[in-house]
C-alpha cells in the first residue's frame, strides 16, 4: 500500500486546480491519488483522467468522509472556498496543500489555524519561493555580509491588468512572502490606495475577482517596519509592469544589493556597489548571478517554476508529516502575509500608521466611507 492516499480538490469555473497542485502528486510512487472532486461534470473527469484518481466526487465533503485521505490538495485559486475546504479536511484529519492565497480575512486565518492546532495537521501554501534552493543561498550571503547591513527590502507586482488591489492580492502575497522571509517580523504598516488618480474612498470598494472580497484600488503604496530595523515597501500601479516585469524584490544593503525575482529556482544577482547603480541590470557587468549552488556557480536545477516548486513543497509537507514539523510555507508564514494585505488595508482606512499584530479580523475596506 501507498504511504499517503492523497484526495484533490478542484472547482472548473472558479479557480479549477490552481498552478499544478493536482497533478504533482503521481510523481511520487509512495502517493496514491484516491479521488478528486469538483462540482463540474467535465471537469471532474477531465481530472480523474490527468490524475489517475481511482473515483471521483462531485461533492468534496462526500469524498473526504468516505476516503478519509491522509493528505489533501487544496487546488481551486479562488480564495473563497479555501476556509470552507480547509475545516472540512481537518475535520477528518488529512494534512492539507493549499493553493494561495491563504484566505481573505485574519478571522477566517484563525478558524483554519486553530482547526489544524486542534488535530495537529500540517497545511503547507503553495508560496514555492519559500522552497527555492536561491532563497537559502541569498539567506547565507546576507548573514554573510555580502551587502553589509540590509536597509531596505523593495517589492513589486507584476503591475498588468491586475495591477493595485488585485496584484497585491494574488501576486503580492507571493512577494509578501518572500519579505516576510528576509525581513523578519512586521511592527508598523503605513499604505494608501488609490482609484484613478484619487484615493480610495467607499465608493470605489468592489467585490474583487476570484473570491477576493471587498477590493478597490489600481495603485498600492504600502511601507512596512520591522523589529530588526529594516524597511519594506510593496507598490503596484495598473499597467506599469512592462515586458519583463519587476515582480520580485530587491533587498538594499549598506555594501551593494540582490535581486531575487519570486518562483521557485528563478534567477537571483548580486550586485556589490555601495552606490545601488552598477551597470545596466542584472546580468551585466558587475552583477553576479546567484545559483541554487551559490554565488556565480553553475546552475543544476532542470525544473522551475512550479514545475520545480510543487515537487519540493510535497516532498517537504511529507516530510514534515513523518518529523512532526511545520512546512516550510506553513499555515504561519501564509497568515503573515495575509496580515501584511489587510494591515495596508487597515491602514489606508485609518489614514496613518497601524501597530502589527493586526487587531481587525474583518477586511478593513468594509469600513471604508464614502
Amino acid at each position: 500500500m501507498a504511504e499517503f492516499r492523497v484526495a484533490i480538490l478542484g472547482s472548473t469555473g472558479r479557480g479549477d486546480y490552481g498552478h499544478g497542485l493536482d497533478s504533482v502528486w503521481q510523481k511520487f510512487p509512495n502517493c496514491e491519488v484516491v479521488a478528486v472532486a469538483d462540482p463540474d461534470e467535465p471537469g471532474r473527469k477531465r481530472a480523474q483522467e490527468r490524475t489517475g484518481a481511482a473515483r471521483v466526487y462531485a461533492d468534496y465533503r462526500e469524498l473526504l468522509e468516505r476516503e478519509q485521505p491522509q493528505i489533501t490538495a487544496i487546488c481551486p485559486r479562488w480564495v473563497d472556498q479555501h476556509r470552507d475546504m480547509v475545516l472540512a479536511c481537518a475535520e477528518v484529519g488529512s494534512h492539507m496543500y493549499l493553493e494561495k492565497p491563504f484566505c481573505r480575512t485574519l478571522g477566517e486565518a484563525d478558524e483554519m489555524v486553530r482547526a489544524c492546532e486542534m488535530r495537529h495537521l500540517k497545511l503547507a501554501v503553495a508560496h514555492i519561493s519559500r522552497w527555492s534552493p536561491q532563497l537559502d543561498q541569498v539567506r547565507r550571503l546576507i548573514e554573510g555580509g555580502e551587502i553589509g547591513e540590509v536597509l531596505e527590502i523593495r517589492a513589486r507586482g507584476k503591475e498588468d491588468a491586475r495591477g493595485g488591489g488585485e496584484d497585491f492580492w494574488v501576486l503580492g502575497t507571493h512577494v509578501l512572502d518572500l519579505m516576510l522571509a528576509l525581513g523578519g517580523n512586521p511592527e508598523q504598516c503605513f499604505a494608501e490606495l488609490f482609484h484613478e488618480g484619487q484615493r480610495v474612498r467607499g465608493e470605489h470598494v468592489r467585490e474583487g475577482n476570484e473570491g477576493l472580497g471587498p477590493l478597490a484600488g489600481d495603485r498600492v503604496d504600502a511601507l512596512y517596519r520591522f523589529r530588526g530595523g529594516v524597511t519594506g515597501y510593496f507598490s503596484s500601479r495598473r499597467g506599469a509592469g512592462g515586458n519583463p516585469n519587476r515582480f520580485g524584490l530587491r533587498v538594499l544593503g549598506s555594501k551593494g544589493m540582490i535581486e531575487h525575482t519570486s518562483g521557485y529556482g528563478n534567477p537571483a544577482w548580486l550586485l556589490k556597489d555601495v552606490r545601488w547603480a552598477g551597470p545596466e541590470g542584472p546580468g551585466d557587468g558587475g552583477w553576479q548571478p546567484i545559483s541554487s549552488q551559490g554565488l556565480g556557480r553553475p546552475e543544476v536545477l532542470t525544473a522551475t517554476g512550479y514545475d520545480g516548486g510543487n515537487p519540493a513543497a510535497a516532498l517537504d509537507l511529507m516530510e514534515s508529516i513523518r518529523r512532526d514539523r511545520q512546512p516550510r510555507c506553513s499555515m504561519y508564514e501564509a497568515r503573515g502575509a495575509v496580515e501584511l494585505v489587510l494591515a495596508a488595508f487597515e491602514s489606508h482606512v485609518a489614514g496613518k500608521p497601524i501597530s502589527l499584530p493586526l487587531q481587525a479580523r474583518d477586511n478593513p475596506l468594509v469600513r471604508l466611507p464614502r
